[in-house]
């Protein structure tokens, strides 16, 4: 909507303007709709600060205190037919602790996240205090707070101060992080309409290096009891789906015992030493693509 005041002054300058320089009535009116469009552009083309698309983006996302999901996992190998496929569950405690367990014939694998501290377990060993760019997708739930979403957005080297309009598939967006259609750096995508999240460009350390660049893409947004949570999830590198998500239950008042997201505990469990482990090696054991490649091709040749 329009202020009426506003465009009533414009109408009376367009008037002085004709009394002054003696402009026919006609050529007066298509002044006036020329400016009235010219003030819905100016209008229209305003853009929200990324901070404050955040806000609107937590907000209209909903909150809940605990979440448990059920959902499909499927790793796509683009040079053969098929994939691997996942059974994983997801436990949440908002705003700052997650743990995703895997477990089937080929792979057990458990991440937990825990005010900070994180802990990735693999075939029972305690592999690494980290997490693969995939993991990154739930972020964007996970820390339903503006200045915790902030401040893990400023690692992924998203600049929230950044803010443009943009389209996709005829769409139109918010994208906070850059300025549209610039897809070189780290940047969210958010609906126009409803502010829910659309795409999560995460890209590599540099522009001229794109091989860690991945694109995660939020589709089928359901209502829960107090929040929104999309239903399926599509990772793309190259414009290639290599990765996708489909939840199959969602569980909004579950219970957890608390020492499954104790990282100490885990510790002690899953290897104790894993602190003294390598750099190297802990990256080695945590390269999940390599690791399902291979037992894909374990599988299918």
């Amino acid at each position: 909507m329009f202020d009426v005041h506003l465009l009533y002054a414009l109408k009376v300058w367009i008037l002085h303007l004709m009394e002054c320089f003696k402009i026919n009535k006609k050529v007066s009116f298509l002044l006036f709709l020329v400016n009235v469009v010219w003030f819905i552009a100016q209008a229209d083309a305003y853009v929200l600060q990324g901070p404050h698309l955040l806000e609107l983006m937590i907000q209209n996302l909903g909150k809940s205190k605990r979440l448990l999901i059920s959902q499909k996992l499927f790793l796509y190998d683009n040079n053969r037919q098929g994939g691997l496929e996942f059974d994983e569950t997801l436990k949440y405690i908002f705003p700052e602790t997650f743990r995703s367990d895997i477990i089937s014939e080929n792979v057990q694998r458990i991440h937990v996240l825990s005010k900070g501290e994180a802990l990735t377990v693999i075939d029972g060993k305690a592999v690494a205090a980290s997490e693969t760019i995939y993991g990154r997708y739930k972020d964007i739930f996970l820390y339903n707070s503006r200045v915790l979403l902030e401040e893990k957005l400023f690692l992924h080297g998203v600049d929230v101060n950044v803010s443009s309009l943009g389209r996709f598939q005829g769409q139109p967006v918010y994208v906070v992080g850059a300025h549209y259609p610039d897809e070189t750096v780290p940047q969210i995508w958010l609906t126009k309409d409803t502010f829910r999240p659309l795409r999560w460009i995460i890209t590599g350390k540099t522009a001229e290096n794109r091989e860690d660049t991945l694109e995660v893409r939020y589709l089928d947004w359901q209502p829960l009891n107090k929040m929104w949570y999309p239903m399926r999830v599509e990772f793309y590198r190259d414009d290639i789906l290599v990765r996708e998500i489909k939840v199959q239950n969602i569980e909004t008042k579950p219970i957890f015992p608390e020492d499954i997201f104790d990282i100490d505990h885990l510790k002690s469990i899953y290897l104790p030493d894993a602190s003294k482990r390598s750099e190297q090696g802990a990256e080695k054991d945590l390269n999940e693509v390599q690791k399902t490649i291979e037992e894909f091709k374990k599988i299918y040749e």
